[in-house]
């Protein structure tokens, strides 16, 4: 048995409102991400029946919507299909940090108030970089990791990105009885966030690797950064418009 369903949230004029005009939509939509629910629909003849207790929009609704751009982007969107979109893939840009010298972040960030809070208290640090990008260009995370000599507790380490004057939080992983080699991001998957897009903001024109907390057996960051800290590594997909 095939069971497909959307839950759709708000008042319920407004909800059976929508419906009137979206419901072909709907079920192509369904039918699109459900290969094989749309084949078994189609054995049984079924493929132009709607299965909903409302009544089905004109086909001249439908036609309207496909023709649409915002229905094809939207499409494109919820199916993971990106083809439409205004930018196209054009290649790699892979980052390789040493590491550089002990620095406290500069800029303020927009999405992490806790390590504005410890860069004002001298426990955070730049790790490496800051790595130059072309901000004409757009990018987004393919993997991000990075080695540590051995296991160390009480800190976080978080990639940013430059984002006008200030920088934003892309992943971040506390380490806590992790092993030496630690992943932020990995294809398909970003640790902190759990989605599998990782997009640096528009214009951005570097990134950075910052560390911040309060590191156990009193080490300092000098001492991290000469003794623990052991390099990262950087993938980056580039886009360009179309």
């Amino acid at each position: 048995m095939f069971v497909a369903f959307e839950l759709q949230i708000g008042l319920e004029a407004e909800v059976n409102g929508l419906r009137k005009d979206h419901l072909a939509y709907e079920e192509g939509r369904i039918l699109k991400a459900q290969p094989l629910l749309k084949a078994y629909k189609e054995s049984k003849g079924e493929s132009n029946k709607l299965y909903t207790n409302k009544t089905s929009a004109p086909s001249s609704m439908a036609e309207k919507a496909e023709g649409c751009n915002d229905f094809k982007l939207i499409t494109a969107v919820l199916e993971g299909i990106f083809s439409n979109c205004k930018y196209q893939a054009v290649g790699k840009k892979a980052i390789d940090g040493e590491g550089t010298v002990v620095i406290a972040p500069e800029r303020l960030c927009l999405n992490n108030k806790r390590l504005n809070i410890w860069a004002h208290q001298d426990k955070a640090v730049v790790l490496d970089g800051p790595f130059k990008l072309d901000p004409s260009q757009r990018y987004s995370v393919d993997s991000m990791g990075l080695k540590m000599a051995t296991r160390i507790y009480g800190i976080s380490v978080g990639l940013f990105a430059y984002f006008g004057p200030y920088v934003v939080q892309i992943s971040a992983l506390f380490l806590g009885y992790h092993s030496e080699e630690v992943s932020l991001i990995r294809p398909g998957v970003n640790f902190l966030t759990m989605e599998s897009i990782s997009m640096l903001p528009p214009k951005c024109n570097g990134v950075v690797l910052v560390a911040w907390g309060d590191p156990h057996y009193k080490v300092t960051w000098a001492d991290f950064k000469e003794c623990y800290y052991q390099g990262m590594k950087l993938v980056l997909n580039q886009y360009i418009e179309s």
